[in-house]
């Protein structure tokens, strides 16, 4: 991922990054980097209660830790929202068109120089969404080759007309 390469050579701090497609059946496909899965936190929390459970209680103690470390894992997983929020994960679920993808990043300390010259990479693409500055903003819709980067766009706004994004 284009992102990736920015961040190894430190030209921006990638903290988060969601991919949603949908197919040409109307299917959304949704891959989160970030926020845990059910299944992975349930065995991290067996693992280690039951671990605990066994230290303290025997083979008794570690069976309940086991089952009681997985339940609060995976429920925590359940609650556990870090990185991009999954009420924007909602809204560009809404968004996406069929055939198309949205790449989502949270990112801190960009490179805009090197932003806009990785986003020349990707012609044709679209920013759905940016809190960037309207002067990186409009350089960067010119990399992507979008005819109507001439026209500003009020940062933090869709740049299209959709439906209306989350407040930050």
């Amino acid at each position: 991922m284009a992102a990736n390469g920015l961040a190894a050579k430190d030209q921006l701090t990638l903290n988060d990054a969601v991919i949603l497609n949908r197919d040409d059946t109307g299917r959304t496909h949704v891959h989160e980097t970030i926020d845990p899965t059910p299944g992975r936190s349930a065995l991290g929390g067996a693992a280690w209660a039951g671990l605990f459970g066994l230290l303290l209680g025997g083979p008794v103690g570690w069976v309940a830790g086991t089952a009681l470390g997985a339940g609060a894992g995976a429920a925590s997983a359940k609650l556990v929202d870090i990185g991009i929020s999954d009420e924007w994960v909602a809204w560009f679920r809404d968004v996406v068109q069929p055939g198309t993808a949205i790449v989502a990043l949270l990112v801190e300390d960009i490179d805009r120089d090197a932003l806009v010259a990785e986003a020349g990479r990707f012609s044709g693409a679209e920013v759905v969404y940016s809190n960037l500055d309207d002067e990186t903003l409009a350089r960067v819709r010119q990399a992507l080759g979008d005819a109507d980067s001439d026209q500003p766009t009020e940062a933090g706004h869709a740049a299209e007309p959709v439906e209306p994004a989350p407040e930050i």
